[in-house]
């Protein structure tokens, strides 16, 4: 299966490659952008009253992404095409981007209910990590990942390292997911059926560490009357 080309300079990125060696004040920028990032959605929070148009709507179809994940040795932006020579989106459809290293939505949902937080990495909002850890093996079969918006690679992976994170963990680097995926708030957890319908609308913010656990035991039921056939909790 062919995957996408090396980019040409100037333009967003489509082709993934080993890292390169650091530069710290390229870090240090990095740094800056993230926390930039906290604060922006943090006042879009706060000014946004709520309408419902946060997240992906229940009953909509998840958008597809391809990322690399935080442990793995590839860099790149997100690939979000739904169709091949997609431009800036990317050259393969993400569901077909199937490789080592590569955090794919798709093959997450196919079989088994899924459970997606979109993060940053600063303030309190990783804390979702944990959250989410703490019931990866009280839900057997369901698929946990999280994908972190404009994350600096090395800082992602010492976290997911420190915090003993089995579940897959990616980076997207570009911030695609964010408009993609319209993130309100921080974190924001979807929650998709087997197949890759959003089950109920998506647990914004705060109210993640309380709501987490009803939300997974809720979306195990409503793929179970679906006729997911996963493993009892």
């Amino acid at each position: 299966m062919a995957e996408p080309e090396p980019p040409a300079a100037g333009g967003r990125t489509g082709g993934w490659a080993p890292i390169p060696p650091r530069n710290p004040g390229y870090g240090r920028y990095v740094g800056l952008l993230g926390l930039v990032i906290v604060v922006l959605i943090t006042l879009n929070t706060i000014l946004t009253r709520p309408n419902g148009s946060e997240g992906v709507m229940p009953g909509a179809h998840i958008p597809p992404f391809a990322v690399p994940l935080a442990l793995a040795s590839l860099e790149g932006d997100a690939d979000v095409a739904t169709r091949s020579n997609e431009g800036a989106a990317g050259r393969v459809p993400a569901c077909r981007l199937r490789r080592a290293g590569v955090l794919n939505v798709c093959a997450l949902y196919e079989r088994a209910p899924l459970v997606l937080a979109l993060f940053v990495e600063g303030g309190s909002c990783p804390q979702i990590l944990g959250q989410m850890q703490a019931l990866v093996f009280s839900y057997p079969g369901v698929g946990f990942a999280a994908v972190a918006i404009k994350g600096e690679h090395h800082q992602l992976r010492k976290l997911v390292r420190a915090r003993r994170i089995t579940f897959p963990v990616g980076v997207d680097r570009d911030g695609a997911l964010a408009a993609l995926y319209k993130v309100a708030s921080c974190p924001q957890v979807t929650f998709v059926l087997p197949g890759g319908v959003v089950a109920g609308r998506p647990l914004l913010g705060g109210a993640a560490a309380g709501g987490l656990r009803a939300r997974v035991a809720a979306l195990v039921r409503a793929a179970r009357a679906d006729g997911w056939r996963g493993p009892a909790a």
